[in-house]
């Protein structure tokens, strides 16, 4: 194993990693920066969820937005119907979720390439038209309005909905997630995930049955996701069927791409590079998307593996000392 990821390093980096967070959280005061941070931290969650999938599966969903808006509605529609506990309700959205995408998984895993994109594409849009016909139950097109309770794992809903601890908790499960695909990319789990993703004939000759480790790599990037749609709902207290819209999945493939997806920080990256650069650049032009597309192709054209590549190469070139001038 790496020495780098080590359990132990990786336990401290993880612990210094949310220290910072919890400094950066109380040190900067702005308003708009935490609340543009913060969202960039949830994308950044939903794109790790997306390119876990590309990593260890090597294939592409377009219909992850369903994940991401479904669980939110979940957790909406038990909340308003139940009187369960909204920790309860959180935990069975997460469940079901985890239930719903491994039965998904094991049949549509099967399915190599294109079309497999196209059939999660299919049964995002799926959700989509649901959601958007079912007024009665979530609100049509309008969307609905999340009742969260007072107080949230024991602590005043106001409290955890401040800019500053909001980014906190955004950043910090944001970095859980991360050490988690970390410990799993150098797991023999992950490791046989990556053999079944480069060579499935060769797995199976050696009898290694591809379809339930896919199927388990697409639960936990579907629990990802949704754990993400649950934040971002928290965070504003409303869901819309906009949420699973197919073009909410390609806008994260898109983060993906560009922060790169061979690496476990990659879509996070460029899911952070994505929402800041949407603050930015859109208050200066209305055509920042095209700009960000351009970002896309430069980046598809001159780098190996998004940002993160080019970044993780520059930094070994400056490692590597130069050979010495001879005369």
């Amino acid at each position: 194993m790496n020495t780098l990821f080590r359990p132990g390093r990786l336990t401290l980096t993880t612990i210094s990693c949310i220290a910072l967070t919890v400094v950066i959280g109380q040190v900067v005061t702005s308003a708009t920066a935490l609340s543009i941070l913060t969202q960039a931290a949830i994308f950044a969650l939903f794109a790790t969820g997306v390119g876990v999938l590309l990593k260890q599966n090597g294939m592409v969903s377009f219909g992850h937005a369903a994940f991401f808006g479904l669980s939110a509605y979940c957790v909406a529609i038990f909340l308003q119907e139940t009187l369960l506990p909204a920790e309860l309700v959180i935990l069975i959205s997460l469940a079901a979720t985890a239930i719903f995408a491994f039965v998904l998984a094991l049949v549509i895993v099967r399915v190599p390439g294109i079309a497999f994109a196209m059939l999660t594409l299919a049964f995002g849009q799926l959700f989509y038209q649901l959601t958007l016909k079912s007024r009665g139950l979530t609100g049509g097109a309008d969307g609905i309005s999340i009742a969260w309770p007072d107080t949230l794992f024991g602590i005043p809903t106001s409290t955890l909905l401040e800019n500053s601890i909001i980014f906190t908790i955004s950043w910090a499960l944001l970095i859980l997630a991360l050490a988690l695909l970390v410990r799993l990319h150098h797991s023999r789990f992950g490791q046989m995930t990556e053999a079944i993703r480069d060579n499935p004939e060769r797995a199976t000759f050696i009898g290694i049955r591809p379809t339930l480790p896919r199927a388990l790599i697409f639960t936990l990037s579907a629990v990802i996701t949704a754990a993400a749609g649950i934040l971002a709902s928290f965070n504003s207290g409303f869901i819309s069927p906009d949420s699973l819209h197919w073009s909410v999945s390609g806008t994260v493939l898109m983060m993906v791409v560009v922060g790169g997806y061979w690496n476990v920080t990659g879509p996070a990256l460029g899911a952070v590079i994505y929402v800041v650069a949407k603050d930015l650049i859109g208050d200066l032009s209305t055509h920042w998307l095209s700009l960000f597309g351009l970002l896309l192709i430069v980046i598809v054209v001159f780098t190996d593996n998004g940002l993160s590549g080019a970044l993780r190469s520059l930094a070994a070139r400056a490692r590597t000392p130069s050979a010495p001038r001879h005369p």
